[in-house]
């Protein structure tokens, strides 16, 4: 059923070629039922000002303050004419805060007329750091008139309501742009359809689609925003659940083929020589994944769990199992550096398990293959045999496994390994190698808390592993403020020089690599002016950092670098000189963020720290303290004290609970990343609904959906539901949340 012709209306018919061309690039917005989508992130009222304390690093921001004080500096400029240039600085506040502005050149003769001190606006810009004091360079603004009955003020025509409403906006189009916008097609609203079975609608009290969005885009009071926001929540919640249920209901109406381990098999060899016991939890996970894999449909299982809790030997035991069963098991990695790492360690785990077909190989044996795209073609072809005769039991490898000349002999168990890093189209290709459709177990070291699973991996089962196995080491995480205190670094650089000389290794991680492909400053010349001071300066790469301590604090150890564009023999060359301990210390990008383990590895300093993401820097620091030494993790950072960077920090230095980081991660990031692009590769459909604070709902719209689901799978008598589904899981969000 095609969706009203007023809401799939171009914006480009609407609101012009140039607006809609911006919308289009930086907002993702399309036709006019996609921006009465962009709901307001927050709003203002009249005579209430916002908090300029809390304003977020390099971020596009919109505030409502007054102006306090307005000065015009002239500084000496090669490029202004008669050598003198022109800076104005306006100091705005807002009770809880102050903020600079600054203007230069051309810029400054408009705003030095209209920011007089008293004079209240709407700001736009992107926060940055000049001197130490927070700032917006050239921000745009709107004046607020004091006078509601000025006929002249067009801004008052467009915000006679109580309330301001501010969106998400970019540097291209202000906020109150985007609201003009919005007035242009709130009309539309009318058409919207209801995707609520009006059962649910009526017994839960929520108003009409219609009445949500206009409520959302002009409320008059309070009360109207949260009619709205109840609203708009249910309808992401309940459509989102439906999409999944249908996906659960379809795959268990598909075939598989029962892989039931068997007595005194392979599986039993390996427990048998295993050199410790598994912990409690590892004994559960793998009962949970054997009932799965004994059934006639296919598995669909999320194990998730600490770094370094045992998923790859639950993931390995699963394997064996299925092997027994005389089928295959394939693991997809995300990378060849941890391909060839995991093959390494399923061969030393399995030793002559490992040995399949090869004189001294065990009674039970089964080849173990490495698949990735920079094998020479002599060891690919023999692997691809393997491959296809079934010779190779368990095949660890890259992408490379989803070509065409790929065969298998008989698919029986796919696990992917860090699953955010695949695109759907990858996994599903791999799941189409079976002669039916393979049991498949994805894995992460992501901590996600139970909301964000029953919304991002909705059609998976869950497991957890939360025991940390006997004998790893604690953390300790300290934040290193390398601008307010410089001799922390000195002594950060001096705990790296105490681990090598212990007997123990280091890594140091840098956001960058520093080649030419990847390296901003070497793009725009040098500083050209003052207003460029107000720019951050590029991130640190690997081969600038790693020359300067090779040569300076330290000098005489034994440095390498390892980033993901090195040819894959040279990564392969230095991981495994690193984990024979022939090198102290290694820089490297975060190629070394999942799965690399040298237990001797005790210290990590991350520099440029406040450059990566909560969950990011907890999977790093999860590299050392993987042995029986205790493990230091360095967060470097220039930050100022105040920041949200510093509070992220200091949050990930304050708890080694993973769950507890994804929690705080997800409640600093703000709508629009809760599947995160790097997840679906698409837009998210979540705006209002926050995967924290919702978790009601979502459990209520997940038992909601399965019902309605179970009783009309088709949707058959709910059109609108089927609408929704179309509109809000766009082609490709759809295949992601269908092929798990």
């Amino acid at each position: 059923m095609d969706l009203v012709p007023g809401l799939r209306e171009p914006l480009k018919k609407v609101l012009g070629p140039a607006t809609a061309k911006v919308m289009a690039e930086h907002l993702g917005l399309h036709t006019v039922g996609d921006l009465l989508h962009h709901y307001p992130r927050r709003y203002e009222e009249r005579g209430q000002l916002t908090h300029l304390a809390d304003l977020p690093m390099d971020e596009h921001v919109t505030v409502v303050a007054q102006v306090a004080d307005a000065r015009l500096h002239s500084f000496a400029s090669s490029r202004a004419p008669r050598g003198k240039g022109q800076r104005l600085e306006v100091t705005i506040t807002d009770g809880s805060g102050r903020l600079q502005l600054v203007f230069f050149g051309n810029g400054v003769h408009k705003p030095h007329k209209e920011l007089l001190p008293g004079t209240r606006a709407m700001f736009a810009g992107k926060v940055s750091v000049f001197n130490r004091r927070l700032q917006l360079a050239h921000p745009a603004y709107e004046l607020l008139r004091a006078n509601d009955e000025d006929e002249a003020s067009e801004s008052v025509e467009s915000w006679a309501g109580a309330l301001i409403p501010l969106y998400p906006a970019t540097a291209k189009l202000e906020s109150w742009k985007i609201g003009k916008a919005i007035q242009t097609v709130l009309p539309s609203a009318q058409e919207a359809v209801d995707p609520l079975p009006e059962s649910l609608r009526e017994g839960r009290g929520l108003v009409s689609p219609p009445e949500a969005l206009l409520k959302i885009h002009r409320p008059h009071t309070k009360a109207d925003i949260e009619d709205a926001r109840a609203r708009l929540k249910w309808d992401e919640a309940f459509v989102l659940q439906v999409a999944l249920a249908r996906r659960r209901h379809d795959e268990t109406q598909l075939p598989a083929v029962p892989r039931k381990p068997v007595a005194d098999g392979l599986l039993t060899a390996f427990d048998d020589r295993l050199p410790f016991t598994l912990t409690d939890g590892q004994q559960k996970v793998s009962r949970e994944i054997f009932d799965d894999l004994a059934t006639d449909h296919p598995m669909h299982r999320l194990l998730q769990g600490e770094v370094g809790s045992g998923k790859t030997m639950v993931a390995l035991r699963a394997m064996l199992a299925v092997v027994d069963a005389g089928g295959q098991a394939v693991m997809l990695a995300p990378t060849e550096v941890l391909a060839q790492q995991h093959h390494r360690s399923v061969v030393e785990m399995m030793g002559e398990l490992a040995e399949g077909g090869m004189l001294g190989g065990a009674e039970h044996a089964t080849k173990v293959v490495l698949l990735t795209g920079s094998m020479g073609a002599a060891a690919r072809r023999h692997a691809l045999l393997d491959l296809a005769t079934g010779e190779a039991g368990i095949v660890i490898g890259t992408h490379a496994l989803i070509e065409d000349k790929v065969q298998f002999h008989d698919l029986g168990l796919v696990v992917v390994d860090e699953q955010h890093r695949f695109g759907v189209e990858q996994r599903d290709a791999l799941r189409g190698k079976g002669k039916q459709p393979p049991h498949l177990l994805v894995m992460t070291a992501t901590p996600i808390p139970r909301t964000v699973a029953m919304t991002v991996f909705g059609d998976l089962e869950t497991s957890v592993l939360d025991q940390l196995p006997a004998g790893r080491s604690p953390i300790a995480s300290h934040v290193v403020p390398a601008a307010d205190k410089p001799h922390f670094l000195s002594r950060a650089w001096e705990r790296v020089r105490e681990e090598v000389s212990n007997g123990h290794q280091a890594y140091v991680v840098c956001p960058r690599i520093g080649d030419e492909a990847d390296d901003p400053g070497k793009k725009g010349g040098g500083r050209a002016s003052p207003e460029d001071d107000a720019e951050k300066r590029p991130p640190l790469a690997v081969l600038d950092v790693a020359g300067q301590l090779a040569k300076g604090p330290l000098e005489g150890l034994k440095v390498e670098i390892l980033h993901g564009r090195m040819p894959a023999d040279d990564k392969d060359a230095v991981m495994r000189r690193f984990a024979a301990g022939e090198t102290d210390v290694l820089v490297a990008t975060t190629v070394i963020e999942v799965g690399v383990n040298v237990p001797n590895a005790t210290a990590m300093v991350i520099m440029d720290a406040d450059r990566f993401g909560v969950s990011q820097l907890h999977q790093l620091r999860g590299r050392v303290g993987r042995g029986s030494a205790a493990g230091l993790c360095l967060l470097v950072t220039e930050m100022p004290e105040a920041s949200a960077a510093r509070q992220r920090l200091n949050a990930v230095a304050g708890t080694l609970d993973g769950f507890e980081l994804s929690r705080i991660d997800l409640e600093q990031r703000r709508e629009g990343d809760v599947l995160g692009q790097a997840q679906s590769g698409a837009r998210t459909s979540l705006r209002v609904l926050a995967v924290i604070e919702d978790e009601e709902i979502i459990a209520e719209a997940r038992q909601e959906a399965a019902a309605l689901v179970a009783a009309d799978p088709e949707l058959t008598g709910v059109p609108g539901l089927r609408t929704a589904l179309e509109a809000l899981l766009d082609e490709q969000r759809e295949q992601y949340l269908e092929k798990g």
